[in-house]
């Protein structure tokens, strides 16, 4: 017993040090995310406005073309494809693909914009399952509607690709609204960059207790439901802080796909969307850069804070603990599948800092933590843990997070500015702090089941429900 002792102590001090290390990791690539995202919106010009955009770009904007992966969408598509059809942008088309739904999806556009079918000539560049048909709306010469067996949304958004005329194409959920100028602003990277850009993402947005009328958000309103208020302040660390932070420094890995602004040519040239997989943005972005890398050609994949795409959150626990899980099954398939490039030199900063990050965050993260949850405590009742180390590791976990939540709406309140009422930046900074005592923990129990079900090799994605703009703007 007195030689088992001192090997339980140590070893308990060497998990608790790891486990305190691996957190100190974490916090100081937030503090740097932080940082470098001030930094970022600290120096770029004014946000203009529409008018002046419109003057500058609309005669130099390259066509685009809008690809709406779409399956089981009845109850918002409509809606989206509505404020699609109302962008300011001078030259862009519109390609839903109805990915074999099973409710009333197609009929809903059919119904909606009077669709009749046609004959339109593609290139078979990327591999899809068979499209049925295509449909042309007589209410918009900008909307197309490919009806086309299932095959996943990568495989629509394939397909989409390949009916696109465009030299860049804009990949968006079909449970999204894009803002007016949302496209315009997304574009000019391409424009003062045309050669090296070939990637360019924006800010996505919570839409849940806003107003929407006619395809655009009306009245921007926080949500009345704790659910989705948290992860509007999760969505604004995430959006706003990392990606702006990695990508000023050419180290994006995920550009969303609810609302991403690609280049054609390199899209077909590494295969288009990898079919089956869960983490389909994540892995396409991974692809284009190891490409890019692989054939030593100068590239961007930029973030752009000001184009912002509306998305309605999920409001219960158990759609939202889907999503999460299948979120992060995308991470490790993606990590596992492109592990060649983790601190891989001839990947520079993509395989240090990049892959380094999901090494840190998504594969080893969740775990780590959960085990600090568990385990110090646990060193401390049983003795082996002084209680100046738990107090220590307790103080960092949680005064940490919330400052770094609280920062995350200050920095997004200065840039955008989509909250004009102080009452909701009072709720919002209060969600900020309570986000971190229950729901945090609670998403790292859905990103270990994910590790589990990827573990198992489960490949469902879920049934993910919603209600619809439609009913929040009653």
């Amino acid at each position: 017993m007195n030689n088992w002792l001192p090997w339980t102590t140590g070893s308990a001090t060497i998990i608790a040090w790891f486990v305190i290390a691996c957190g100190l990791a974490q916090t100081a690539v937030y503090l740097l995310q932080l940082v470098l995202a001030a930094l970022a919106l600290s120096r770029r010009p004014p946000v203009a406005r529409a008018t002046l955009l419109w003057r500058r770009y609309s005669d130099v904007a390259p066509p685009v073309a809008l690809v709406v992966p779409a399956y089981n969408e009845e109850m918002n598509v409509v809606e989206s494809v509505r404020s699609l059809l109302s962008l300011e942008y001078p030259a862009y088309e519109v390609i839903v693909v109805n990915d074999g739904s099973r409710d009333a999806t197609l009929d809903r556009l059919k119904e909606a914009y009077q669709l009749q079918l046609v004959t339109r000539p593609y290139e078979e560049a990327l591999s899809h399952a068979p499209i049925r048909g295509i449909y042309a709306s007589q209410f918009s010469n900008r909307l197309f509607v490919v009806d086309k067996e299932n095959g996943g949304k990568a495989d629509a958004q394939n397909a989409g690709i390949n009916v696109s005329r465009a030299p860049l194409f804009c990949v968006i959920d079909a449970d999204s609204i894009l803002e007016p100028d949302a496209l315009l602003r997304a574009v000019h990277p391409f424009v003062d960059d045309p050669v090296r850009t070939i990637a360019v993402g924006g800010t996505i947005r919570i839409a849940n207790g806003s107003e929407v009328s006619g395809g655009r958000v009306s009245n921007v309103r926080l949500p009345r439901k704790l659910l989705p208020l948290l992860q509007i302040v999760e969505y604004l660390r995430a959006f706003l802080m990392a990606r702006l932070a990695w990508s000023r420094i050419n180290s994006l890995m995920l550009v969303s796909g609810a609302f991403g602004l690609f280049r054609r040519r390199e899209a077909v040239e590494v295969g288009g969307f990898t079919k089956g997989s869960m983490g389909e943005d994540l892995d396409f972005v991974v692809k284009l850069h190891r490409h890019m890398r692989d054939n030593r050609r100068d590239y961007r994949i930029e973030f752009i804070p000001e184009p912002v795409c509306w998305t309605e959150a999920p409001e219960s626990l158990d759609v939202l603990g889907r999503q999460r899980a299948r979120w992060q099954r995308g991470s490790l398939e993606v990590f596992f599948r492109y592990r060649s490039m983790l601190f891989n030199p001839r990947y520079g900063r993509i395989g240090f800092l990049g892959f380094g990050h999901i090494l840190l965050v998504d594969v080893i993260g969740p775990v780590i933590e959960v085990l600090g949850y568990i385990l110090m405590p646990a060193f401390w009742l049983l003795g082996i843990l002084a209680v100046d180390y738990l107090l220590a590791f307790t103080a960092l976990v949680f005064t940490y997070g919330v400052f770094i939540s609280v920062m995350s709406l200050i920095l997004e309140e200065a840039e955008l500015r989509r909250f004009p009422r102080a009452r909701d930046l009072v709720i919002l900074t209060l969600a900020a702090i309570l986000e971190n005592f229950g729901y945090r923990q609670l998403n790292n129990y859905w990103r270990l089941k994910g590790m589990w079900q990827y573990a198992r090799g489960g490949t469902g994605w879920g049934e993910m429900t919603r209600k619809g703009f439609a009913k929040q703007a009653k």
